[in-house]
């Protein structure tokens, strides 16, 4: 964290890594309720995978007060989400996951969401951005309070907006000198791989099947299986969690540069489209690859590595950053 290009060696290398774990939970979510493992790499994995990205695209957002931000967001963010919702709707219909064709733009198809919430905590900054870290606390509380709105769900993707943004937020009131900290303390590498495999461990023997849903946090208290007054307590503790897990993940991440470093730039790229690679695939194999973890980690990898080219990002480009 020495200079300019091994922070963005540091972030590059965080965000493939997370990226690879975001295709590699879709890859295995159909399969984790008939396997133990999988069970639990997709528990940890969705634990702290997201909230990780998340926080780092906040890191990012420092800027969001220069001329242009906004319509910048709205160019990269806003405008993806829509042309890849109208895309989604047709590849569901010719997959035969839907009857008929629908362009529901309020309803963010599977992994959609996260650009829909990425542009409304970019808007929730000029808000948030001047309470600092008391607007944290507020963002928390609202992030635990919404939970009990029955109707907020994936609708605009309101539920994940403010259930997550807590993380965007503290990611933007971060500095070089706060992650510097978290990474470089003197035994951050050791208490990280303790953190990880006790969480492993922990997920292992207790974790519930029925509580897959808090971790997604789409929905309200309600439809995760009847709203209770400590609800709210378990969020709490559910962000306390997950931010240990984020903060021992961190200091495991590399500063070298590395061949797949650069596809950490390329990211959105691999987000877009990955979800056409594998429901096809699951498609096609619904069961077949479903007890074979080397195929399954190896495939993962290489899509990751396929998408994130510079190939798929040339052609593609038009399509994923429409100029306006």
């Amino acid at each position: 964290m020495a200079s300019t290009t091994s922070r963005s060696k540091y972030f590059d290398n965080a965000k493939f890594i997370l990226i690879f774990l975001v295709v590699f939970g879709h890859m295995i979510s159909p399969y984790k309720d008939q396997d133990k493992l999988l069970f639990t790499l997709y528990t940890v994995i969705f634990l702290f995978h997201m909230p990780a990205f998340i926080l780092i695209s906040g890191y990012f957002a420092k800027g969001y007060k220069k001329k242009g931000y906004l319509q910048k967001s709205v160019q990269k963010i806003l405008i993806p989400y829509f042309v890849f919702q109208v895309i989604y709707s047709v590849f569901y219909f010719l997959l035969g996951k839907e009857e008929t064709i629908e362009f529901d733009l309020f309803q963010p198809h599977w992994s959609l969401w996260f650009l829909l919430s990425l542009f409304f905590w970019n808007l929730l900054l000029y808000v948030f951005a001047k309470l600092k870290w008391v607007g944290l606390l507020i963002a928390v509380i609202l992030g635990i309070v919404v939970g009990y709105f029955e109707n907020a769900g994936s609708f605009m993707s309101i539920s994940r907006t403010f259930v997550f943004f807590p993380y965007f937020l503290l990611g933007f009131l971060m500095n070089g000198d706060h992650l510097k900290r978290i990474i470089r303390a003197k035994f951050a590498v050791p208490a990280g791989v303790v953190i990880i495999v006790f969480t492993f461990l922990f997920f292992g023997f207790s974790f519930p099947k029925d509580a897959v849903p808090w971790l997604l946090g789409d929905t309200s208290y309600e439809n995760m299986g009847g709203m209770q007054l400590s609800d709210g307590l378990l969020r709490a503790l559910q962000y306390g969690l997950t931010l240990i897990v984020v903060f021992g993940f961190l200091p495991l991440i590399p500063s070298h540069q590395y061949r797949i470093t650069k596809i950490g730039e390329r990211t959105l790229y691999v987000y877009l489209f990955h979800g056409f690679i594998i429901k096809s695939i699951q498609a096609i194999l619904p069961n077949a690859i479903s007890d074979n973890y080397l195929f399954l980690i190896a495939f993962s990898f290489i899509v990751c590595l396929v998408l994130g080219s510079y190939m798929i990002k040339k052609y593609t480009r038009p399509l994923v950053e429409l100029k306006i």
